[in-house]
């Protein structure tokens, strides 16, 4: 990776850019008020399954896949029929909207509307920034959004929280090889916890956050 690549992907995967990241919490605001999680330690656990077992690891598979796709459209499809729940298909449709949008805007590439991790890949492609760090650099991004929504959630200090994500990267890292030698058919998800905290959510009393 090249400076230039370097400084594309953390500019995309930054909290500054503007995808919306921050309204959304992938069914966690449900998990913390239901009680499954209420420490640093069952954050932890918690998002590592996500990771390992659940869309951290499918997002990355559809990511690489549309890296080096000659036609992404069957890789969005598929993308957007993963969703487990309605909040959960807006939660990645609009962030990759949002993303898609900006990114035609600054770089001028043919990037149509799709799935989160589908338009990174796609961009990344189109622009040569390598497979592997993309899906690493994602996977952090997308685990350092959940850590700073249970720091709305629950009581999380900043170095707590910076702890746990810390604690999470070497998983990152290794999702992200393992994604770049998988393909579609790879995909599969068992994190039934996580998929009904998300279906639960929109009947949650009190929300600050959109999934």
């Amino acid at each position: 990776m090249n400076t230039e690549h370097l400084m594309t992907l953390t500019q995309w995967l930054s909290p500054a850019y503007p995808v919306g990241a921050f309204a959304w919490s992938h069914g966690l605001e449900r998990a913390v008020g239901r009680g499954d999680v209420t420490d640093a330690d069952g954050l932890l656990d918690w998002l590592t399954c996500v990771l390992e077992h659940g869309a951290g690891r499918s997002d990355a598979i559809l990511l690489c896949a549309a890296h080096g796709a000659d036609d992404v459209a069957p890789v969005a499809a598929l993308a957007a029929a993963l969703a487990p729940s309605r909040e959960r298909r807006m939660e990645t449709l609009q962030q990759g909207a949002a993303f898609a949008a900006t990114t035609r805007a600054v770089w001028g590439l043919d990037l149509p509307d799709m799935a989160y991790p589908v338009a990174v890949g796609r961009a990344a492609g189109l622009l040569g920034v390598p497979m592997v760090p993309t899906a690493q650099v994602w996977l952090q991004s997308f685990a350092s959004n959940l850590v700073q929504a249970a720091q709305r959630l629950m009581p999380l200090g900043q170095t707590a929280g910076q702890r746990v994500l810390s604690g999470l990267s070497p998983i990152c890292a290794r999702i992200g090889v393992m994604a770049a030698e998988a393909t579609l058919d790879d995909i599969g998800a068992a994190t039934f916890a996580v998929d009904i905290a998300s279906m639960q959510h929109p009947a949650q009393y009190s929300r600050i956050f959109r999934s």
